[in-house]
């Protein structure tokens, strides 16, 4: 039996990892449950793990896993993805990304696509934009949205780690140029450099904002940032 508390933090943690791919953070479970400090959360996670509902993956900042739900959740109450921004619900996969380069095409037993890895992408400080194709990857169909160009990047830094997203991992993007508040986006500064940050208008200016509070948010005019798209889903590898 779950109190509460406990079942009101399982349910936002399962809807936003169905929703985002990736765990929430500390900070917003705490808003989430209304809570005034995070060692509330830090009591709900340890009973939720002990009663077998999660569990803590070591070695990953803040990486939780949901092995079961009750009844209340799992019997409909957000059992179904939610959909954002256009219909599309990121996902994570885990599996090995060293395929050798390849034209992009089906595969069509695995109902999969192969993208092309473009290089590399900062989470941290930024780098050189990248446009070359440097390999493949196979990508689940599930995880792509309609009929737009998608591609892959390679993450170097850890300033995105609190959105679960580390160094090394291959972020899936789906190319556009428009955002929406709150969006993880591929963002080009002054036509030289890209990284990958959350997206926030404030007027003419952007913030570009990282997840790791080791770093600082960017704000430029907007005539200084062009999207290049928005994260739709991670591969990791182990």
């Amino acid at each position: 039996m779950l109190t509460q508390k406990q079942l009101d933090l399982l349910k936002f943690i399962h809807t936003r990892v169905q929703r985002d791919g990736v765990t929430p953070s500390f900070d917003e479970m705490k808003d989430a449950l209304d809570l005034r400090s995070k060692s509330g959360i830090h009591r709900l996670i340890t009973a939720l793990e002990e009663r077998g509902f999660i569990q803590r993956l070591a070695h990953r900042a803040r990486a939780i896993e949901i092995v079961k739900l009750p009844d209340a959740i799992d019997g409909g109450v957000i059992a179904k993805p939610m959909a954002q921004h256009g219909g599309f619900t990121p996902k994570v996969i885990e599996g090995d990304r060293t395929d050798p380069p390849r034209s992009a095409m089906p595969v069509s037993d695995i109902h999969a696509m192969e993208l092309p890895v473009m290089g590399r992408i900062a989470a941290g400080t930024p780098i050189e934009a990248i446009s070359e194709v440097s390999s493949q990857v196979a990508v689940p169909g599930s995880m792509l949205s309609g009929n737009g160009h998608h591609y892959a990047l390679e993450v170097q830094g850890d300033s995105m780690i609190d959105a679960g997203i580390n160094d090394g991992d291959v972020v899936v993007i789906r190319e556009q140029t428009t955002a929406e508040n709150g969006d993880i986006v591929v963002a080009l500064v002054e036509d030289a450099e890209a990284t990958l940050k959350r997206f926030r208008r404030h007027g003419s200016s952007i913030a570009l904002e990282p997840a790791n509070v080791n770093y600082e948010t960017r704000v430029l005019p907007d005539n200084m940032v062009k999207v290049q798209g928005r994260l739709v889903g991670l591969i990791r590898s182990y």
